[in-house]
């Protein structure tokens, strides 16, 4: 099957193409609040690291993944959906509020309970799509999800900052605030009969939250991909404060850093176009590996210091590093049973997304001790050996599927 076939059959369904609508705005509205959230509080109080917190506190809530996905588990998914993004929108409008650095200490709030929400929908909305889109499409699906939400990164945090320009930080946060009720509205025009929530057993919260990670830590297809999600995050995550070095290497402004995310970010969204049809081919494991291994070579290609080098490592980048985290996802949502997938999701998200957290601070401090024709080279192998698993893996996968009835049992 051709890659604009699957995608055309994608966007034929009403409800996918709803939910896909829906998230587009959503996107679009969240990527312009972070890069305003950011300027708004440099401008308050012209601290760079307090500007910094801003992203800091977008991703604190996700360690808390686990439990905000039982909660996910225990009720409707369309309805928490829908009332989390009108709860959101609420919230957004207190922005309005801060307009001195004394009140900054609100933005920071609803930057948490923003992040907070996020990771509540994003375990409901993998749980529901379940209902939504056909399982044999799945992957097709999240491939255009990373499309679509990488395409936002490109556009929106220009029109945030062009509107934060123009009207301050309140318009931005009202522009979001209108995102959250259109998703929530789109929500609510999908047409599905959804799964129950998981049933009542009258056990300790602790112990359904518990329910999920086990399900995960002992899946053998499973946990090898979302652990090497979470270790290519923070790999890659190490390699991000050594961009401005190269920058400042190849003799730009720090300004252009912006190019060479913004030509990352191309390579996203193309792979999100592929994806379908390069899972059916590869596989969970190999679609991975082959990400993970493109994301390792463009960070060694990184170290060279040219222009060209540069430009070619973050486009290659762009095209590798979301490989292994929409095989994680499609593959857990395969693999899980209903009553499970937000608890079983979330999960899957903290492991793989908290490490960035880690990552940014460590690789911040090595880039003061070392500059990136060092690093990156052992960054860029690092990667390589995160692949080389995976790859083994497939291998055997294909070796064992190849094997006939009788050579499997050769009795």
């Amino acid at each position: 099957m051709t890659t604009s076939s699957t995608v055309l059959r994608v966007l034929r369904d009403g409800n996918a193409g709803r939910y896909l609508t829906g998230l587009v705005v959503n996107a679009f509205g969240t990527s312009a609040l972070w890069l305003a959230s950011g300027v708004w509080v440099k401008e308050l109080t012209g601290s760079n690291g307090l500007a910094g917190l801003c992203m800091l506190a977008l991703w604190a809530p996700t360690p808390a993944g686990p439990v905000l996905g039982t909660l996910a588990d225990r009720v409707r998914r369309k309805p928490l959906i829908i009332t989390v993004n009108l709860i959101m929108a609420a919230l957004l409008l207190t922005l309005f509020a801060v307009d001195s650095p004394g009140r900054l200490w609100l933005l920071f709030a609803v930057l948490v309970l923003y992040g907070t929400a996020g990771v509540l929908t994003d375990a409901a909305e993998a749980a529901l799509v379940t209902d939504v889109v056909p399982a044999g499409l799945l992957g097709d699906f999240n491939g255009l999800r990373t499309t679509i939400t990488e395409g936002m990164k490109l556009v929106a945090p220009l029109t945030g900052a062009g509107l934060y320009a123009a009207f301050g930080g309140p318009a931005v946060a009202c522009l979001d605030a209108g995102t959250f009720v259109v998703t929530a509205v789109l929500c609510a025009l999908l047409r599905i009969r959804e799964s129950g929530p998981a049933p009542t057993d009258g056990g300790a919260r602790r112990g359904r939250t518990a329910e999920g990670v086990r399900y995960l830590w002992g899946h053998a297809g499973l946990r090898p991909l979302v652990l090497a999600g979470g270790t290519t995050m923070l790999v890659s995550s190490l390699c991000a404060p050594a961009l401005y070095a190269v920058v400042d290497r190849l003799g730009h402004s720090p300004a252009y850093t912006g190019v060479l995310y913004a030509v990352q970010g191309a390579g996203s969204v193309a792979v999100g176009l592929v994806t379908g049809p390069a899972l059916r081919r590869l596989g969970g494991r190999g679609f991975a590996a082959a990400g993970i291994a493109l994301t390792g070579l463009a960070v060694l290609v990184r170290a060279l210091p040219w222009d060209a080098a540069a430009l070619a490592a973050s486009l290659a980048a762009g095209l590798g590093l979301p490989c292994v985290l929409i095989a994680a996802l499609t593959a857990v949502q395969r693999e899980t049973p209903g009553p499970l997938l937000g608890r079983v999701t979330a999960t899957a998200n903290t492991l793989m997304f908290t490490p960035n957290v880690i990552g940014l601070a460590i690789g911040a401090a090595l880039v003061e001790l070392a500059g990136p024709a060092l690093l990156l080279p052992c960054y860029g192998i690092a990667l390589l050996l995160i692949a080389v698993p995976l790859v083994q893996r497939a291998a055997s996968a294909s070796r064992t599927a190849a094997r006939s009835p009788s050579d499997a049992n050769p009795a």
